[in-house]
């Protein structure tokens, strides 16, 4: 089980995005001031993975804005990862996305994060770490199930809740709405207000 736990100390090569490749890319020197979001996808030049990939990339600068980095890992190699973001989007690419991407051709960070399928690819992993790596959310996919990355933002927004405020978010809890005491008298109350909404 790797929630409530520090994520493993990995590094790789990876192509940033903008566009350079680095050869030593340090998954804690990469986590943003609030936390990151790292996020596993089966193979380049696929076909659900590049819904995903342009989901993330059209959510970054709400995960920005929110002191989160976004982090996709394949185990592709970097040059596979290069031409599929030079690749036109009406071509089957994924065009140059903001976010770096892992090139993790020793499965390591896969088997890190126990999402390594078949000992080939990487499953649809998507893991939420507050800034000191502790993962705090995760979810995996089957390979035929794309992952909704706007769910991906909200729990971003529950665990930046809850840092800032001690207070837990109930079922269904949006940016905006009010927190929940961790109390027998504040679940007592939440419910009595919100219940039939629920």
């Amino acid at each position: 089980m790797i929630v409530t736990n520090k994520a493993p100390e990995l590094s790789g090569v990876a192509v940033l995005g903008n566009g350079q490749i680095e050869e030593k890319f340090d998954l804690y020197k990469n986590i943003g001031p609030k936390g990151a979001v790292v996020f596993f996808y089966p193979k380049d030049f696929t076909f659900v993975c590049p819904s995903e990939i342009i989901a993330f990339d059209h959510r970054y600068q709400e995960f920005k804005e929110r002191g989160i980095e976004v982090i996709g890992v394949s185990c592709d190699n970097e040059y596979c990862h290069f031409a599929w973001r030079e690749t036109d989007v009406k071509q089957g690419g994924i065009g140059r996305v903001q976010f770096p991407i892992v090139a993790d051709l020793k499965k390591e960070w896969a088997r890190g994060f126990d999402v390594l399928f078949d000992e080939a690819v990487a499953l649809r992993g998507s893991f939420l770490l507050d800034s000191d790596g502790t993962v705090r959310h995760a979810v995996i996919n089957d390979l035929p199930l794309g992952r909704n990355i706007d769910e991906m933002v909200r729990m971003v927004d529950t665990m930046l809740f809850t840092n800032e405020h001690g207070e837990v978010c109930p079922a269904g809890w949006n940016k905006g709405d009010k927190g929940m005491k961790p109390s027998t008298e504040g679940v007592a109350n939440y419910l009595g207000e919100n219940g039939s909404k629920l």
